[in-house]
């Protein structure tokens, strides 16, 4: 398809001479060859087709000029002179020609092999006429003019006139436009059948938005096929310009097949007949022939060496061309084959020699040549660095379908083929995807030529399913004797792959055979030009038709060729990312391989692939195997876009469903393809993949340039959920054709057109489509350019499509979202007409829009325009019309029409030009819109924003369900709240003057419930008007008077307004930061300190808490009052009415004024608490407050923090509770003790008194402790971090006999410092004493003994990290000699966890007094003894132990002194020890000896198997046991089988407990035998001990014996079903049973249901355990009916249960008066949680976790926990619980006082849910913690809301 050739010199040159010479070379020919008779045939065959001889002479001599000086001869005469010039251009160029005659041509066979014999071969070449063109110099190519570099990169220029320099310029441009029209105004003849034979037909360009230097509209097509073939709009347009300064270069991409060198072609045929007048001059140059060049060139030499040399003068030419190149345009065709990478250094000059990318890039930057015109062609891709970033790029898109047809019927002249032709691509869609390639086009059109005429309608299409097999049809077709050798196809396909792996396109005469080249010639597909390598040096050069005809012939000899095996072949099969830069190394040929390697592998190529092998179909198909497994690893890869495009491409030329179909379901949901282009038959190619795909899938082809026309190919494709095409470059055309593919995708839910630049008609083309996608949910059309009209016809078409619920524009968006609807009537089945219009109807009724119209320039106009749109339109639930030109009149409007656009949510008019004096027209809207919830206008922040709350019917109903709900519970009667309305006028610049008429404007309703005038000017004159109009205005909720200038005498104004005001309940004043606010009910709203932030309240229901009366609250802070004012203010405060909370806050309160206080709070009765927070108090204040019980007998609590904290709690009449004082960090000392104590005395019940953080000391502490048996104290007394020793210690350990009521000591010196001293009413009959990191001294040591043998009635003594070490605890317990009877001794102490139990026991023999129990923990490091006092001793013990001692042993000493201390031993606890066979030999001689011992416990410890047998030894002779535990050791089986023995004899046994220890078969035999005997037997624990089904059967017989048990655990076991119906038979006859725990067995329903039978006859059952199980519901119902009624704990986590049997076992529960726990966690509840009317009077705990909890189910569930007044932890995380599940809870957590912990841990609760929680805290609910974490709440309002209310808990780690 490529002919360019380079120069016409020797069309010059050789004119004359051919002429003169012809007959005499004819004889010297004949003579030479001595074949005459042959020349002769040849000349005679030849003349009877002359045209063939004129094509292949064009072939073989592409420089040649056919019609130059022949015109007169006649045909004979022009075939010899044709003949001698192919003869002479060489041996290879005559041999192939010869080849050509005999492949193509009628010729007889005695002539065919003559003519092959001479001349086929290369000894019939005569040697002085071989010399062809590589022999020739250029003086004989050029002779007779002066070469262009010799005179312009060396000689000076001559100096010539102006005319005769325009007489060369002129000379020169005509004939470069002579050379122009000869190239390419001719019509090749029938010898190249690839030829264009048809006009030319424009393909689509496009220009890009990135470049904006054309004067072309952007997006504008170019090129109209409809236009005729002699108008130049598609060529002028590539070249308009705005402006003549700068670069101008323009990039055409398109890909391979687009027309982008047959554009350059026909460029140059417009400019040569005249129709591109602008360009004086034009250049076209060929980078795969400039590649070639291996020197570097000037300027010139590249002018007029390598295209066109004038005839003389070359230096006037060039100047020429330098002054006006402006008039110059110079192509480059193939950019993206540059090879060669330019410096960065641009050249010098036009005659610095540079490489040809160097000179390109000067040309482009106008280094060189400044002013040209540069259009370089490429494929799409990374362009190389020396394009400007200012070149405009246009994009070449091929043909769409009516391109596709015109160019169908200028190719077929036959009307009867012409119709045939088009209704073939009419009925085969991907035909047509095909043809939109121009250079398939044309191949296509081809193949059909041929197949038309032997196929009957449709066949021939189908011919002509792939790529691949037209282009196998087209070389069959072109086959002139319908025969293909496989020797030849195989050889050039050889060429293809060896030049495209070597980076060659361009074959010269030695690289290619002259029979390969007739081959080529013969069927077309070789193309002949002139090649320079440089100047001087010319030759002739081949290439492939089509860069993609080369590799279909690569791809043919991979498969075909046997040298090539399925390895290599494999390798092949790869996907191009994207196209890089070229260089020497890589070229990047192989784009096409696979995809011709994929259709190769098709079945329909088989034949073809076994005759160009020589091969069977079987030696084939494995080659196409290789491939077709490359592709299938391919497929199921997570790709780039690139190259999933390019895999659907090679999946769709092998035609295999499977490999589509695998391809298609590997694909993600969101497959993206980004910036790069894409065409038609890139979309068809992929849709036909995704067509065979189940699931929905996502397509984002961001920044992809699409083809006008491209998106047709998505129609019908029901598979694309979304589709997002954002800077897309879609044109207007592309907008057409998309809306028409969008129709036939109904399943669509989100598309966007984001970025793309849209223009008025685009966007309103696009939401026209809007009604035929029936699911979509969101349109983009984001930054499009539409207009203001545009807009409004987007607001109409919101307002009247029923899907759509949001329009959003603002600066850049333009967002559409819609809700599809949720039922059709197809899905509801009968009567689809009938029910589909009450589907509509209903939807239209429940439809809300939300309108958002940001800075969109709309003016009062515009605004009554859109106000008549809504007024027809749905429910709004947001108009936002904010950064408008609306003004004064515009606002107004809107406010007025608010009443009647049926807004539910917000109206926003900000930052619309509203002036202060048209804030009233505002106010408007307050009384004629029922549902207005807030106005808020601030001039200062140009806010103006219009709040609605839900329908009146829907808030009427919300109130209902709620107060119906408090009055079922409360039995009081309710009624509907008065609507509130808070009004926000701030900021305003509002005065005195402007009062009445805001007023007038509010009408004086009492439903303005929220006033807020902060921020203005109203000063003392506007408030005193206020409040005289305060009556007037109705119960107020709020009135916020913050920043408006008050002075003191106008706070004395407001405290006089809340005195009298009913409404009135709280009075906030800040002086200093101006801060005044008046509220009226503050339940469930705002708390004092701290309101709630506003957008908590926009849609939230306000609780009601229930109180039986809400006190009044005044706080005046940031305010210095002297004693004089102090009396007014609490005269003022006696007229208000009560109770009454007062927080005052100075900066200083001096003792004057503190005593005027607190002289006027006896005439204060109504109050209930006075804070004076941040205020400074002297030392002296202390004594006047601690004073106060007795001046003030109310006064409940006395509380200061600091001295600047005071908080005074009041007591009401009925409380008798006794006084708290608390003087925490007031710096109280020594010489404070005294008389502090002396006042305190005289109250009557001092409750509590803390006085920690002080600074007492030793001195402080021991004063206070000799005063304390004066103080009347009756619960606590703390002196935590007084900078206390250990003297305090022991000097309060000398104080406890002294003080009778103390129950409990406990002092901690380390960093906690603590110090607390527990007090009883009564005298306590044992004292504890807790001592920790003391730091002992050894001689401390006997003063503790002193004063703990003084201690009277100390019964306990705990030392922990006291630093006591052995010797000193043996030192200690030898000086002890309690007086009491029996005495506990807790030592916790590093060096106990590694002593080890001998030295331990050792310890144990130098105690004065007989040890009664010794308890061993090593890993709690703790040794606890019981001592009884005093000692005694027993003469028969003393002889037992003698008798049993082993007196040779070396432990026989310390036994001895063990058994004479442990003579009265009746406990011996060892837990998580080790020990060794010393130690469990002395514990054989030990317990022998003990004939007391009730109690044995050895838990989690472990010893080797000859200290088990010594153990074992030793408790067989423990007949007395009442209690072992030998639970969590590491036995084995056989130990554990040793360890059995010692159950025989033990009738007295009573618990028992062998958890974790495994109990075979044997083991389980020896065991049941012995339980058989223990009829006392009370607790039994066999957890983890691997019993199954059948060893349960054995332990239930053996139960039969236990009448006394109580407690039976079998957790964690594998019982099953069979086990737990043999328990089942054996539980009613145990009448004693308390409790039982089988949790974790495997119990299914069978064994659930019967146990559940079983259980209900257990009548004393209290604890019920069956966790971890597949109970279900039936063992849920069956335990329902009969749940006994002593029943305690109930836990069934994890157990499979429903709604159903959680609702039964709710209704049994409900009313049971013993139950404390209940565990349903993890079971799937969903609306069957726990509903109570009666409530469980003791139930402290109830887990409810993961129990799929909503906010429905939480509301009954509310209601029932306010029926557990004992609740104390409520556990209810990871459910679903939203923020009005939230509000349920907060409204009944004041009314759980005995609540400590709620957990709602993962849930859906926002911070707006976690507000009420804090609120209903502030009710004074005592809840320590609410957990909350991992909710979805910021960071910020986590923060927040902590610093609110710290009982609010979001960390990870519970506290």
């Amino acid at each position: 398809m490529r002919s360019l050739c380079y120069g016409n010199n020797l069309q010059i040159q050789l004119r004359a001479q051919d002429m003169a010479q012809g007959q005499l070379l004819m004889d010297h020919v004949s003579f030479q060859l001595g074949t005459t008779n042959l020349w002769s045939w040849l000349v005679r065959l030849l003349s009877k087709d002359p045209e063939w001889l004129n094509a292949k002479v064009k072939f073989f001599l592409p420089k040649m000029d056919l019609n130059s000086g022949d015109e007169a001869q006649d045909t004979t005469q022009r075939v010899m002179l044709q003949l001698r010039r192919l003869h002479t251009q060489g041996r290879a160029t005559w041999q192939a020609f010869i080849h050509c005659v005999c492949m193509e041509l009628d010729v007889p066979l005695d002539l065919e092999v003559p003519l092959l014999s001479t001349w086929g071969h290369g000894d019939g070449f005569p040697s002085q006429l071989g010399a062809g063109e590589e022999s020739q110099p250029a003086s004989q190519l050029h002779h007779g003019l002066k070469r262009p570099h010799q005179s312009c990169g060396s000689s000076p220029r001559l100096k010539q006139c102006k005319n005769h320099q325009l007489e060369l310029a002129r000379r020169y441009l005509k004939l470069l436009r002579t050379s122009a029209q000869q190239r390419y105004s001719r019509i090749p003849g029938p010898g190249q059948p690839l030829a264009f034979h048809q006009a030319y037909i424009p393909p689509i360009l496009q220009w890009s938005r990135t470049t904006a230097p054309f004067s072309a509209q952007d997006g504008a097509v170019v090129g109209d096929p409809k236009a005729e073939d002699d108008t130049d709009v598609s060529i002028r347009d590539l070249f308009s310009t705005r402006a003549d300064k700068g670069p101008r270069v323009t990039v055409l991409l398109g890909k391979a097949g687009m027309g982008k060198t047959t554009l350059a072609h026909r460029l140059c045929q417009r400019w040569a007949a005249g129709q591109l007048d602008r360009f004086q001059a034009l250049f076209l140059f060929e980078f795969r022939q400039l590649n070639l060049i291996t020197s570097s060139v000037t300027l010139p030499q590249l002018l007029f060496d390598l295209y066109l040399s004038p005839e003389a003068g070359p230096d006037s030419v060039f100047q020429y061309l330098e002054e006006h190149a402006g008039g110059v345009l110079l192509i480059f065709d193939g950019l993206d084959q540059a090879l060669h990478s330019h410096s960065s250094t641009e050249p010098e000059g036009p005659e610095a020699p540079s490489p040809a990318l160097a000179l390109f890039s000067g040309l482009c930057r106008g280094t060189i040549l400044p002013g040209c015109w540069v259009l370089a062609t490429s494929r799409p891709g990374k362009l190389p660095d020396c394009l400007p970033t200012e070149a405009a790029t246009v994009h070449m898109w091929g043909f769409d379908r009516p391109r596709v047809e015109e160019y169908v019927g200028r190719f077929f002249s036959d009307q009867e083929w012409q119709e045939a032709a088009l209704a073939e691509l009419r009925e085969n869609r991907h035909l047509q995807s095909m043809c939109a390639v121009p250079a398939l086009c044309q191949v296509t059109c081809l193949c059909l030529h041929h197949l038309l005429p032997g196929n009957s309608p449709g066949q021939s299409a189908a011919l002509l399913p792939t790529v691949t097999q037209n282009y196998v049809q087209m070389v069959s077709t072109l086959s002139p004797r319908g025969y293909l050798p496989p020797e030849s196809l195989l050889g050039l396909s050889e060429m293809a792959l060896r030049g495209l792996e070597t980076g060659k396109v361009i074959f010269s005469v030695g690289d290619i055979s002259p029979p390969m080249v007739a081959f080529g010639a013969a069927l077309g597909l070789l193309t002949s030009f002139c090649i320079c390598t440089g100047p001087g040096h010319q030759g002739i050069g081949y290439a492939f038709t089509h860069l993609s005809l080369q590799e279909f012939f690569a791809a043919l000899y991979l498969m075909a060729s046997p040298k090539v095996d399925k390895n290599v072949l494999a390798r092949h099969v790869t996907l191009n990312s994207r196209w890089v830069l070229r260089t020497k190394a890589r070229l990047g040929l192989l784009d096409h391989l696979p995809t011709f390697l994929a259709g190769l592998a098709s079945c329909a190529c088989r034949p073809f692939l076994s005759h160009v092998a020589q091969q069977d179909e079987m030696w084939v198909s494995d080659k196409q195997a290789a491939v077709m497994l490359a592709l299938r690893k391919l497929a199921i890869r997570r790709l780039t876009g690139p190259k999933v495009v390019a895999l659907c491409h090679c999946v769709g030329e092998t035609q295999e469903p499977e490999l589509a179909s695998l391809m298609a379901q590997s694909l993600p949901s969101h497959l993206s393809f980004h910036n790069f282009p894409l065409t038609y038959t890139d979309l068809s190619a992929l849709t036909n993949i995704l067509r065979h795909r189940n699931a929905s899938i996502h397509l984002d082809f961001e920044g992809c340039p699409l083809e006008p026309h491209c998106p047709e190919a998505l129609a019908g494709c029901k598979q694309i959920e979304n589709l997002r095409l954002a800077g897309c470059k879609i044109t207007a055309r592309g907008i057409s054709h998309l809306m028409q593919a969008l129709r036939l995708c109904p399943q669509l839910e989100e598309i966007s057109f984001q970025d793309n630049q849209l223009k008025d008609r685009a966007v309103l083309n696009i939401v026209e489509v809007l009604p035929s996608l029936p699911r979509l949910q969101k349109l983009d059309l984001s930054r499009s350019n539409v207009s203001v009209s545009t807009l409004l016809c987007l607001t109409k078409v919101a307002v009247t499509c029923p899907t759509v619920k949001m329009l959003q524009v603002r600066e850049t968006d333009l967002i559409f979202l819609l809700s599809p609807p949720t039922e059709t009537a197809a899905e509801l089945g009968a009567a689809p007409d009938l029910q589909g219009n009450a589907i509509q109807r209903k939807e239209a009724q429940s439809r809300s829009l939300a309108l958002r119209l940001l800075q969109c320039q709309l003016g009062i106009h515009d605004v009554q325009e859109l106000i008549a749109q809504l007024r027809e339109g749905p429910r709004l639930e947001e108009v936002n019309l904010s950064g408008n030109q609306l003004d004064d009149e515009g606002c107004r409007l809107m406010a007025e029409a608010a009443s009647q656009l049926h807004i539910t949510r917000n109206l926003d008019l900000s930052n619309n030009g509203l002036s202060v004096d048209r804030v009233h027209c505002m106010l408007s809207a307050v009384n004629t819109c029922q549902n207005l919830a807030e106005l808020h206008i601030s001039l200062l922040h140009k806010t103006v924003v219009f709040t609605f709350a839900p329908e009146q019917e829907e808030q009427e109903g919300i109130w209902k369900r709620t107060a119906l709900r408090d009055s079922l519970t409360h039995q009081v009667p309710f009624e509907l709240p008065l609507r509130s309305t808070r009004i926000r006028l701030t900021h305003c610049g509002l005065q005195a003057k402007h009062l009445e008429q805001l007023c007038r404007a509010l009408g004086g309703s009492c439903h303005h419930s929220h006033l807020d005038l902060s921020g203005n000017a109203l000063g003392d004159e506007g408030v005193a008007q206020l409040a005289q109009l305060l009556p007037g205005l109705g119960a107020l909720q709020s009135l916020n008077l913050s920043e408006n200038g008050l002075s003191l005498d106008t706070v004395f104004i407001l405290i006089q307004c809340f005195s009298t005001l009913q409404w009135l309940l709280h009075l906030d004043i800040g002086f200093e930061s101006q801060h005044v606010v008046l509220r009226g009910d503050r339940r469930g709203r705002d708390r004092l300190a701290g309101g709630c932030p506003p957008e908590f309240l926009a849609g939230v229901p306000f609780l009601a808490f229930d109180q039986c009366c809400v006190p009044k609250s005044f706080c005046l802070r940031q305010c210095q009052l002297e004693p004089l004012n102090l009396t007014r203010l609490c005269e003022t405060l006696e007229k208000c009415p009560g109770p009454l909370e007062v927080e005052l806050s100075f900066e200083v309160l001096s003792d004057q004024s503190l005593e005027t206080l607190l002289q006027h709070l006896p005439r204060l009765p109504q109050l209930s608490l006075l804070q004076l927070s941040q205020t400074r108090l002297s030392p002296k204040s202390l004594l006047l407050l601690a004073d106060l019980f007795s001046l003030c007998p109310r006064v409940q609590k006395v509380d200061i923090r600091s001295l600047y904290h005071m908080t005074l709690h009041f007591r009401s009449g009925e409380e008798h509770e006794g006084e708290c004082c608390g003087f925490t960090g007031c710096g109280l000392s020594q010489e404070h003790v005294e008389p502090l104590c002396w006042l305190l005395s005289k109250c009557e019940d001092l409750n509590q008194l803390d006085l920690s953080a002080n600074m007492l000391g030793d001195d402080g502490l021991r004063c206070l402790l000799e005063c304390l048996p004066q103080l009347p104290i009756s619960g606590s007394l703390d002196l935590s971090h007084n900078s206390i020793s250990l003297e305090s210690a022991l000097g309060l350990v000398k104080t406890l006999p002294s003080c009778p009521h103390i129950r409990e000591a406990s002092v901690n010196l380390g960093s906690e410092q603590s110090f607390w001293i527990y007090f009883s009413r009564k005298e306590e009959a044992g004292k504890t004493l807790r001592l920790s990191q003391c730091n002992l001294m050894p001689e401390h040591v006997p003063r503790l003994a002193t004063h703990l043998n003084q201690a009277l009635k100390l019964t306990a003594l705990t030392l922990t990290q006291c630093g006591l070490g052995l010797e000193q605890l043996i030192v200690l317990l030898s000086l002890l000699r309690c007086p009491v009877d029996l005495f506990t001794l807790r030592v916790e102490e590093p060096w106990v966890g590694k002593a080890g139990v001998l030295a331990l026991l050792r310890v144990c023999t130098q105690t004065s007094g007989n040890i009664t129990e010794i308890s061993i923990s090593e890993t709690q490091q703790q040794l606890c003894l019981q001592l009884e006092f005093p000692p005694q001793e027993n003469p028969e013990a003393v002889t037992l132990r003698l008798a049993h001692c082993d007196l040779e042993t070396h432990h026989s000493l310390l036994a001895g002194q063990l058994m004479e201390t442990c003579a009265r031993l009746q406990q011996l606890s060892l837990s998580q020890v080790n020990l060794c066979d010393s130690s469990s030999l002395l514990l054989k001689n030990l317990l022998v000896s003990l004939s007391e011992l009730k109690t044995f416990r050895l838990t989690s410890s472990c010893m080797s198997s000859k200290g088990l047998a010594h153990l074992t030894f030793g408790l067989r002779n423990c007949h007395h046991l009442e209690e072992l535990d030998l639970s969590n050791n590491q036995f084995g089986e056989e130990d554990t089988e040793v360890l059995m023995t010692v159950l025989e004899g033990k009738c007295w046994l009573k618990k028992l407990d062998l958890s974790h220890l495994p109990l075979g078969s044997s083991t389980l035999a020896m065991f049941t035998q012995g339980l058989s005997h223990m009829t006392l037997l009370q607790s039994l624990r066999l957890s983890r001990n691997g019993i199954c089904d059948v060893g349960c059967h054995q332990l239930s017989e053996a139960l039969r014996a236990a009448m006394s048990l109580k407690e039976l655990g079998l957790s964690h076991n594998q019982i099953r079903d069979t086990g737990a119906q043999h328990l089942a038979a054996v539980l009613p006859g145990l009448p004693e049973l308390r409790k039982i725990d089988l949790s974790g067995n495997g119990i299914g329903p069978a064994g659930g249901t019967r146990l559940a039978e079983s259980l209900t006859l257990c009548r004393h059952l209290e604890e019920l355990m069956l966790g971890y199980n597949v109970l279900g519901d039936t063992t849920a119902l069956g335990l329902a009916q009969g749940l006994p009624c002593c029943l305690r704990v109930l836990h069934l986590p994890s157990s499979r249960l429903g709604p159903k049997g959680a609702l039964s076992l709710s209704q049994a529960l409900d009313g049971c008066p013993h139950v404390e726990e209940i565990s349903l966690a993890e079971n799937s509840l969903a609306r069957g949680v726990l509903h109570f009317c009666q409530g469980l009077p003791l139930l402290r705990q109830i887990d409810l976790v993961s129990c799929e909890i909503d906010n429905h189910t939480a509301k009954p569930l509310a209601a029932s926990l306010v029926l557990c007044p004992a609740l104390e932890e409520i556990l209810l995380s990871w459910n679903l619980l939203g923020d009005e599940a939230a509000a349920e809870l907060a409204r009944v957590l004041p009314q759980m006082g005995r609540l400590k912990r709620m957990d709602l841990e993962k849930n859906r609760i926002t911070a707006c849910g976690a507000w009420l929680l804090a609120e209903g805290l502030a009710q004074g609910s005592g809840i320590q913690v609410i957990r909350l974490w991992n909710n979805p709440i910021s960071p910020t309002m986590v923060q927040h809301l902590q610093s609110q209310e710290p009982r609010l808990d979001f960390a990870f780690f519970d506290k």
